[in-house]
Formats: structure tokens, C-alpha cells, sequence
């Protein structure tokens, strides 16, 4: 979401997966309004765009934070966090793949994932 917002490599992509109907887990876009106030804009202007671009928003519940656990053994190698995780976890339960620019991810096996750079 962070490379469509400011228009970074891959946003284009990203805008592709936002037509066909994209989620992020509430748990990452904290992480997106977080960088957003970091650089001076407001929470409620992205928050309105986000709104304005149909993406779905999905809670972290119980079963994502297993699933997170789950993948902690092999994401900690890759030096992953709880948000690149919850992420992760998400793509699982949805059965889609998952956007990123992050080459770490490329080292955690299982993953359907998409490196948009």
C-alpha cells in the first residue's frame, strides 16, 4: 500500500491488485497511516484515500495471530516482523498472493508472493 500511495516502484501493480479487489490486514495498515504521519500527512487524509480505492480491511483475529506464530520459525531468519507476518497470514487465509518489495520474504517458503521490484 505504502509504494501505491507514494507512487514507488510496483505501484502500478498495486494498483492492478486494488481493482481486482485487494485486503490488508489492520495490523499493516496501522504500519501505512504510522509511515504517514511520519512524513507529515495526515491519518485522515490517507484513511480517505483508502476509503476512496474500495481496499478491504480485515481484522486480526485469533486465528491470524496462530497463523503468525506459525510462521515465526521461518520468518525470524528472514528477519520478518509481526506486521510483515500478519501480512503473511492474511495471504494464507485469503488464498491470494501476497505484494511486497521486500526480498527478505523471497526466504520464507510456502508463500504465494509477488516482489513488485
Amino acid at each position: 500500500m505504502l509504494a501505491y500511495l507514494q507512487r514507488e516502484a510496483g505501484h502500478k501493480r498495486v494498483g492492478s491488485a486494488l481493482a481486482d479487489g485487494a485486503a490488508i490486514s489492520a495490523v499493516n495498515l496501522a504500519e501505512v497511516y504510522a509511515k504517514a504521519v511520519e512524513r507529515g500527512i495526515s491519518s485522515e487524509e490517507v484513511r480517505a484515500r483508502i476509503k476512496a480505492l474500495g481496499l478491504l480491511v480485515v481484522k486480526f483475529d485469533e486465528d491470524d495471530a496462530l497463523q503468525s506464530a506459525a510462521l515465526y520459525p521461518k520468518a525470524r531468519a528472514a528477519g520478518l516482523s509481526l506486521g510483515d507476518r500478519a501480512c503473511l497470514a492474511l495471504g494464507q487465509r485469503l488464498g491470494l498472493p501476497v505484494l511486497t518489495a521486500d526480498q527478505a520474504w523471497k526466504r520464507v517458503p510456502g508463500i504465494r508472493l509477488e516482489l513488485l521490484r
